[in-house]
């Protein structure tokens, strides 16, 4: 695992510590290495739409979150070029969900990873991010 210069945190940990709207939902990074990424989510009443069932949306914010985490660990700033979701099934309030990164495969800046997000060991949703390394040249086009 590389560390950011100076922090003692590895650059994924870096960036979820900078993560507010990601934190404030109560997710929690558990566990992350290169290319992967682990967090936790519980659902709260705030999250559950006019159904009764989690809102598609905290569901994606969590999945890109686990992303964001797995395609930082190699250091370089990375964002999200795309991404789509594939929701399985409904998850609830209070449910406990948990969204696992990997990285599939890294060619050039560009990088693809998958998100399995799971209550228990039921899949709710599946998602595909694909990444960009950012160029550091500064008013260099991205």
């Amino acid at each position: 695992m590389t560390q950011v210069q100076g922090s003692g945190m590895s650059p994924a940990e870096a960036m979820f510590v900078e993560d507010k709207a990601s934190r404030r939902l109560g997710m929690e990074l558990v566990e992350h290495g290169v290319g992967v990424a682990v967090l936790r989510m519980t659902v709260t009443e705030d999250m559950v739409n006019g159904h009764g069932i989690a809102h598609g949306g905290y569901l994606f914010l969590l999945a890109d979150t686990a992303f964001a985490c797995a395609c930082n660990s190699h250091g370089p700033v990375t964002v999200a070029a795309a991404a789509d979701i594939d929701f399985v099934a409904p998850a609830r309030e209070g449910d406990v969900l948990v969204a696992t990164a990997r990285e599939r495969t890294r060619y050039g800046r560009s990088g693809i990873y998958d998100v399995s997000v799971l209550r228990g060991g039921e899949v709710i949703a599946e998602f595909r991010g694909r990444s960009r390394v950012l160029r550091t040249v500064e008013g260099a086009d991205n």
